[in-house]
């Protein structure tokens, strides 16, 4: 089952679709999709002196509007680095091998940046500025931004189907998934941590209300109201992530993992009895990109120039 952040709810059909919490890292670790030394924070420090501020009121006037989009980047910007590094790939619009992610928000700060700074800045920067925006706007930390990243010329279906972890995986898949990309335990535990925010469907968590023995009655039999059952009946019914403040970002995911409140059966694995758990309970108190010539600096983000 495919992941998606179509729209403007971020929901998990099938994947486990977290993404980065910076403040949970240690110092020396960088969010993701930042670990490259052609990175840096100023890179457009003369060629787009005010980058930062035209995304920055751009998400601030989106996000007013509609809290959801916040959870919508994030979900993006996960699945967008996760896959094959931060490279705007999983904004192309679908193909018959790809089937892209896009999200107007994305593509209206890009056009208000293009009238600033025409073909300077790749869309793989622009949503990376726009999710560390969001978050803070969500009540989250902020934190620098590296940029320099470049937009991928192609996508593939295949691979992101295979990278993406699954909302049924238990927590030794879920190790070995990210141990792929070189993230650790605490790292997965701090990057589930973006479930803070946003939504998920009914077919994402249908499994766990129902045959989860690891779940609080009273949270299951709420879910159960949203859920029927057997499918297709529901799937696309919505349930928060975070059942008590789904529009701030904050450790309130941790604290129903210990209360047995994990919404999706792979969230609830970090807290199960297994090596994650000392982990979460201590959360209660990069990727490599495209840069140089790789590339190309998209004019539009859901198409190749």
């Amino acid at each position: 089952m495919a992941a998606t952040c179509k729209g403007l709810n971020f929901t998990c059909n099938g994947r486990h679709s977290a993404a980065c919490r910076p403040y949970l890292f240690p110092p020396h670790s960088p969010p993701v999709g930042v670990q490259h030394t052609q990175l840096r924070p100023n890179f457009f420090s003369s060629t787009c002196p005010n980058l930062h501020s035209i995304i920055e009121n751009a998400v601030w006037t989106a996000v007013k509007n509609d809290l959801r989009l916040s959870a919508s980047m994030i979900c993006l910007f996960f699945h967008d680095c996760f896959v094959n590094g931060c490279d705007a790939s999983v904004l192309l619009v679908d193909t018959a091998t790809f089937q892209g992610e896009q999200t107007d928000i994305i593509e209206l700060i890009k056009s208000t940046v293009e009238e600033s700074c025409n073909g300077i800045v790749s869309c793989a920067d622009i949503l990376a500025l726009a999710t560390r925006d969001g978050v803070v706007l969500s009540g989250g930390p902020s934190w620098t931004v590296m940029l320099g990243r470049r937009d991928a010329t192609t996508a593939n279906k295949i691979t992101a189907t295979e990278d993406l972890p699954f909302s049924r995986f238990n927590l030794s898949l879920l190790i070995t998934n990210f141990a792929k990309k070189g993230l650790n335990l605490r790292e997965l535990v701090a990057l589930s941590g973006a479930h803070t925010v946003g939504f998920a469907t009914c077919r994402a968590f249908r499994n766990r209300i129902y045959n989860d023995t690891n779940i609080d009655t009273n949270f299951a039999n709420s879910d159960k109201a949203i859920c029927p059952p057997f499918p297709p009946e529901g799937d696309g019914n919505l349930s928060p992530l975070d059942v008590n403040t789904w529009t701030v970002f904050d450790n309130e995911y941790y604290k129903n993992l210990v209360s047995l409140r994990g919404l999706l059966h792979s969230d609830q694995e970090l807290f199960n009895n297994g090596d994650a758990d000392p982990i979460v309970q201590s959360y209660l108190g990069s990727i490599s990109p495209l840069t140089g010539s790789s590339g190309e600096i998209r004019r539009v983000c859901s198409r190749v120039n």
